[in-house]
């Protein structure tokens, strides 16, 4: 059955993602049939003994499970879910967050989705980090709600490894109906934005939780965006969004402020941003000391930086200093030529910068070596 589910739901390419977002059910817990015929502390009891909960949450547990006549389907589960690796803290975390699962089948919905999950390509130990997680995936239907979901977030992460990657980190997002949120948003991006799936997917793999937001929040992100005098059309746009997603208001007028006071102008900052959007991941306090560095240090201007804000987000320990020591060196000794621009010294990449500036003067300045 479980070979025969994937079968009919093939990995599809991205062109036609939208034509998957099926509807979501879940499965249905199984009755035990009329009102229980015990009294209220019959199952209390029975959850603080084999599950391990306290009164107050076996308490709490009982009132799903009010029609249950007898333990024979609860133990049946608990014997499952241990059998799986979902044993003491784990389990007490499982039937107190989800305590209708006791009234679940065990060989037509629990083991049949066990071993869909386990066939991803888990580890027992792995699936119930997984599990742990977010345990609401081990409750989908398989054919109608988890093939097809996976199905989006594989086609959108671009890989089953980075899906598999993602879901390790928590699988939230599996959670968010595609077809009502996921599907809108990409809509929304690649009609009114001009933002192809393609390149929306680049986002995706390091930020999933962008494009499951509420899709009146994703509107209201991309008028914020241009505000500030940011395009939709503009090929920077989506990383702009995703930084702006990530940034509160307090934080961005923060980094404002402080740019403000080293000389930037609103202009120069929304400039720095759509050129290096990541910049603002940095905290107001590092962004002060490297800001200080650059100037007083190295001697860049404040708009110079601006244009080249690549220079924000370098490390000062493994980056900006061994490279100021070595111009320090290299002016020092004359080699320092009036071609040599400050801010590629700074930007250059790592092999070119061997070559062009230690290499040639190893033997004679040993020095440079050891800054580096």
């Amino acid at each position: 059955m479980l070979h025969s589910t994937i079968r009919r739901h093939p990995l599809l390419p991205l062109p036609q993602l939208h034509r998957i977002f099926f509807a979501t059910s879940t499965s249905s817990p199984l009755s035990g049939g009329g009102t229980s015929s015990r009294e209220p502390h019959f199952m209390v009891e029975y959850l603080v003994n084999s599950c391990g909960l306290s009164v107050e949450e076996a308490s709490k547990a009982s009132k799903h499970l009010a029609h249950l006549r007898s333990t024979e389907n609860p133990n049946a589960v608990l014997a499952f879910f241990r059998s799986q690796g979902i044993d003491g803290a784990n389990l007490r975390k499982m039937i107190s967050w989800k305590p209708a699962c006791l009234c679940y089948n065990v060989e037509s919905s629990l083991t049949p989705k066990f071993q869909f999950l386990r066939d991803l390509g888990w580890s027992k130990s792995d699936l119930v980090d997984v599990i742990m997680r977010n345990p609401t995936i081990i409750f989908f239907n398989i054919q109608h709600t988890l093939v097809p979901r996976l199905n989006v977030w594989e086609n959108l992460f671009g890989s089953r490894e980075l899906l598999l990657k993602n879901i390790r980190k928590g699988s939230w997002f599996l959670n968010t109906r595609c077809e009502n949120v996921v599907r809108l948003n990409l809509n929304f991006l690649r009609d009114e934005c001009d933002i192809p799936l393609e390149r929306a997917s680049f986002v995706l793999k390091k930020q999933p939780t962008f494009i499951v937001q509420n899709p009146n929040s994703l509107r209201a992100l991309v008028d914020r965006a241009e505000g500030m005098g940011f395009t939709r059309r503009s090929r920077m746009s989506l990383w702009i969004l995703d930084i702006l997603f990530k940034t509160s208001r307090e934080k961005l007028d923060a980094h404002s402020k402080l740019m403000s006071n080293f000389g930037w102008s609103n202009s120069e900052f929304c400039t720095a941003i759509g050129k290096k959007p990541c910049f603002l991941n940095l905290s107001t306090d590092i962004l002060r000391i490297k800001m200080e560095f650059l100037i007083k240090d190295i001697g860049f201007t404040p708009s110079s930086i601006a244009e080249q804000p690549s220079l924000l987000v370098f490390s000062l320990k493994k980056r900006m200093i061994p490279r100021f020591q070595v111009m320090k060196i290299i002016k020092s000794e004359g080699l320092w030529t009036s071609k040599d621009k400050l801010h590629t010294f700074f930007i250059m990449q790592d092999p070119k910068f061997l070559k062009k500036y230690i290499l040639p003067y190893k033997d004679k300045f040993p020095k440079l070596l050891e800054v580096l």
